[in-house]
């Protein structure tokens, strides 16, 4: 019926009837999580967390604004090879972390076109150090500091939890923003509290030749002398050892394009070294495509993964 036929005075019955409580106790909990959380977080995109080779590198913050006390915060990581794919398309992948109440940065890194290896793995490490020094800025707690990703995002992710700051790809994060830490060499890294790694490549130097080479593994080296060694510094298995935060791996069974004989290696060389780990085995000839019922089953290891890291909290936006 058309609101010309209802008249003034009934159209505004209808919309009484919409807006009611009731009507409001109708809606699903996806619907109410999703009307919470755009009513409750604001996003502050595109600040610049530092510059390389005159490139602006860019991140996006979502906050919870009516958070009492410092929130947990998820580092998401876009994947594409370290050669395509842009921050933006993760959006919607930071969802199931921002129903729980807690903040988000979304990274963006030099790709292989602006800068080759290892470019990229500099960029996140120097994000991880953004999260530090403006903790307090944005209401962040630095000891619940998750890094996540896929594919290229999850090699990413381990690396930027994995690697020391005594490896030298820390050199170039100097602040730009603080002016505490301005002009200082180094400034402190926060510790990373867990890592959710989404079919991420765990050896470099594997997938540059033989029976596993990629070429967007090649095309990220290039050509530069060193990259043999390069590799290896920039493969997640050459940093195992005790002492490393929780690592959650998910990753398909019949994995075409990151081998899945390198997650069941890391998980093994994890194991040995003592360290906190999970290998989620999923039964999937696809690159991280899961099935709806295998997503949701992924996400529910993963916040039972997180509690028992002591990361929280796990709960709906306030």
């Amino acid at each position: 019926m058309t609101a010309h036929k209802l008249g003034f005075g009934g159209l505004i019955l209808c919309l009484q009837f919409v807006f009611t409580p009731a009507a409001w106790a109708q809606l699903s909990e996806a619907a109410r999580s999703a009307v919470l959380i755009s009513t409750n977080y604001e996003v502050l995109p595109n600040i610049t967390y530092g510059i390389a080779n005159n490139y602006e590198l860019k991140l996006d913050v979502y906050r919870p604004t009516t958070a009492k006390a410092p929130t947990p915060v998820v580092m998401m990581i876009h994947g594409g090879g370290w050669i395509q794919h842009e921050k933006e398309e993760e959006v919607l992948s930071l969802l199931p972390y921002l129903e729980m109440g807690w903040a988000a940065v979304n990274v963006e890194y030099r790709l292989a076109r602006v800068s080759l290896a290892p470019a990229a793995v500099e960029d996140c490490r120097c994000a991880l150090h953004w999260i530090g020094r403006n903790a307090k800025k944005y209401n962040f707690d630095v000891s619940k500091i998750v890094v996540t990703g896929a594919s290229a995002g999850g090699h990413l992710a381990l690396t930027t939890a994995m690697i020391p700051a005594s490896a030298g790809f820390d050199n170039g994060c100097v602040s730009q923003d603080d002016p505490k830490w301005s002009g200082l060499w180094t400034d402190p890294t926060p510790n990373v509290g867990a890592v959710i790694n989404w079919v991420g490549l765990t050896d470099v130097a594997d997938a540059l030749h033989g029976a596993n080479i990629r070429s967007w593994v090649v095309s990220w080296l290039g050509s530069q002398p060193d990259r043999e060694e390069l590799a290896k510094r920039l493969s997640p298995i050459s940093y195992v050892r005790p002492g490393l935060p929780p690592i959650l791996t998910i990753h398909g069974n019949g994995d075409p394009i990151a081998p899945y004989s390198q997650a069941v290696r890391f998980h093994e060389a994890l194991t040995k070294a003592g360290v906190r780990n999970q290998l989620l085995t999923i039964d999937s000839n696809t690159h991280g495509d899961f099935t709806d019922e295998q997503m949701l089953n992924a996400y529910s290891a993963i916040r039972e993964f997180l509690l028992k890291s002591n990361i929280g909290p796990v709960r709906g936006p306030q």
